[in-house]
């Protein structure tokens, strides 16, 4: 019994890492931590049974620390996030320009057509104007290794739901490359 209970814990704890890792927004980085949660407690057990006092002790920490989590991303995070696209929906049916969060351009899908080309990484605005200057996005590659940062300028974009839509008439292969640490100023 023992031994399920451990291949419970370590598929638990892969998977929760494989979650909260991918920030896909506060729900499922919650959900992550509540996976989180039955991994540290199938190895409290096990430490428990066991008699692994620092296998109980670590887990009991971790166990507090992924209810936290969990709280806070299910919580909190996940209202704000709520609030924020509950305000862009509403400003839709009012007079004057309609409203996003920002922070969608941290995490939002970017199309062309019908086809899915990237996700947002940033976007940098006028400290002044407050205006989006232009919008930084990954292409290609997994996790982050291999991929190709772009940068497009804000008129060619359009915000669509939780997606942004690229004006791509040269193609991807068109827009700027971005290095990593060094951003352009304007």
């Amino acid at each position: 019994m023992i031994e399920i209970i451990q291949w419970v814990a370590t598929a638990a704890t892969i998977a929760a890492a494989l979650i909260t890792a991918s920030s896909l927004g506060a729900r499922i980085t919650g959900i992550g931590f509540g996976i989180f949660l039955i991994g540290s407690l199938a190895w409290l057990a096990t430490g428990i049974v066991t008699g692994q006092s620092a296998l109980v002790w670590t887990n009991a920490v971790l166990t507090l620390l992924n209810i936290f989590g969990m709280l806070r991303w299910l919580g909190r995070q996940a209202k704000v996030e709520a609030g924020a696209l509950g305000a862009a929906k509403q400003s839709e049916a009012t007079p004057g320009e309609a409203l996003f969060p920002l922070s969608l351009l941290t995490r939002a899908p970017i199309t062309a057509g019908c086809e899915t080309v990237g996700h947002c990484v940033d976007a940098l605005a006028g400290a002044a104007s407050g205006k989006i200057r232009y919008l930084v996005f990954s292409d290609g590659g997994v996790a982050g290794v291999g991929e190709t940062l772009r940068r497009i300028d804000w008129p060619n974009l359009a915000i669509e739901g939780e997606g942004v839509r690229a004006n791509l008439d040269g193609g991807i292969q068109g827009l700027a490359r971005v290095e990593r640490g060094q951003w352009p100023a304007a």
